[in-house]
């Protein structure tokens, strides 16, 4: 179960490390004739927020620190990607939705499984007044 959380999240956090890295990369004329529906500065807004969620997915197990950081950057994630959904329902067919739908329930369960079914343990630190 912890390779495979861990598998996940590595794979979904090169997703959105490349998703949001050409959101923020293209200039705003080309984002806005990709996805004419939506603003240009909105778009790399998102990008921005996908980007710190793909960080939020590794560095806080990767370093031991803040990782209950990792449950709240899946459910954001997993956020987005109901956004994704709703817009490619809107702009393209069901089957287009069917990417951004599959990666929405793959955050969803990171976020529920680093939550609930295997959270991190804490590690206690002896307190500098313990003697």
């Amino acid at each position: 179960m912890k390779r495979t959380l861990w598998t996940i999240q590595i794979l979904l956090a090169l997703l959105f490390l490349f998703a949001g890295g050409v959101k923020l990369s293209l200039p705003i004329a080309a984002l806005t004739k990709q996805m004419p529906i939506l603003p240009g500065l909105f778009l790399r807004f998102v990008g921005m927020c996908e980007v710190l969620g793909a960080t939020g997915l590794i560095l806080p197990g990767l370093l031991r620190i803040h990782e209950w950081l990792t449950p709240f950057a899946a459910a954001g994630l997993a956020g987005i990607m109901i956004g994704a959904t709703t817009v490619t329902l809107l702009t393209g067919t069901i089957a287009m939705a069917l990417f951004p739908f599959g990666v929405g329930l793959l955050a969803g369960y990171v976020a529920y499984a680093r939550w609930r079914i295997r959270p991190k343990p804490a590690v206690k630190r002896l307190s500098a007044s313990a003697g």
